[in-house]
């Protein structure tokens, strides 16, 4: 085989393993982690960006050990849902056939195995939030729990890793590591709480583009519930709650964050979200799917945004 073909066949490989891994929650993860340390270091009152010689490998180990995690979590879920993504989303490499059962098995045990490798080497926080998560990611795709085939259980579990599980354990891993001894304060309780409602959002909208193969495989949402409309405008109403309390937080002058700039930039966010969707066509595939992918880039945005007010105030 030639040199060109070897390295084509590799470069497949690989856009195939980054499908795999479904880069959309990869951003999520990866901003996540540098997120919770800033805020970490910042309300610490440490030196910025990494006070001791151990912390750069802790965010490090930390975000490898968590792009592990998401992996396996998203990786079983497509293990399990091939037939249903072939109707859905048939660009996902066992779906599409680029990767076997067999090699979407491997690679799933393979970073399960990683990611609590790595975690326990890393701290008891670090270990128990990606334990937990694993373990919730597994009873969410994988028979006979496959909690979702339940609207309310899968939300639940969603929201749960993204929002409480994530947050809150990396910023306990951050304070250990960072040898603050502090409890969780207030402005990370606000941080997490937003980013539960947020995921719930997400959580709910993400079947909306899916209902066709959903509904053929017997998978019970609430797009199938309550239509395609109700889940979208209800979706837009939590993201708008989400707004309005940090909006409502930089009113009432948390400690830790700057006012001024949590509300003014809120404030903004909150009507260019309304501006966007209302642009959604729920009749139009993509159109909708170019709404989901909206909705995550603002995810990814309050991960810059609430560590730049925790620095600035």
């Amino acid at each position: 085989m030639s040199q060109v073909s070897q390295t084509g066949l590799q470069s497949n490989w690989l856009y195939a393993f980054w499908k795999f891994s479904r880069p959309h929650t990869i951003y999520g993860t990866s901003l996540s982690v540098l997120g919770v340390y800033i805020i970490a270091v910042a309300l610490s009152n440490t030196n910025f960006p990494f006070p001791n010689s151990y912390s750069l490998v802790s965010v490090v180990g930390a975000w490898v050990a968590c792009l592990l995690g998401n992996v396996y979590i998203v990786g079983l879920n497509q293990l399990q849902d091939v037939e249903i993504d072939k109707i859905n989303k048939p660009h996902l490499p066992v779906a599409s056939g680029e990767f076997t059962q067999r090699t979407g098995e491997i690679i799933v045990i393979t970073t399960g195995i990683l990611a609590l490798s790595l975690s326990w080497f890393s701290g008891p926080f670090l270990f128990g939030m990606v334990a937990i998560s694993l373990a919730i990611g597994t009873a969410y795709s994988l028979p006979p729990i496959r909690l979702k085939r339940f609207p309310f259980w899968a939300a639940i579990c969603i929201f749960s890793v993204r929002g409480a599980i994530v947050n809150l354990g990396l910023f306990l891993h951050f304070s250990w590591v960072l040898q603050a001894k502090q409890s969780i304060p207030l402005t990370v309780y606000a941080l997490t709480a937003f980013i539960l409602v947020f995921t719930i959002a997400i959580a709910i909208f993400k079947d909306i583009p899916d209902m066709e193969g959903d509904r053929q495989y017997n998978i019970t949402t609430f797009t199938i519930k309550l239509g395609k409309e109700t889940v979208f405008n209800l979706s837009r109403w939590l993201l708008t709650a989400c707004y309005a309390g940090m909006i409502l937080l930089g009113l009432l002058g948390f400690a830790g964050v700057n006012s001024i700039f949590v509300v003014s930039v809120h404030v903004v966010i909150l009507g260019f979200m309304w501006w966007r969707t209302q642009q959604t066509d729920l009749q139009d595939k993509s159109s909708i799917t170019s709404a989901y992918k909206f909705i995550w880039k603002l995810f990814y945005l309050e991960y810059l945004i609430f560590p730049i007010s925790c620095l600035l105030g």
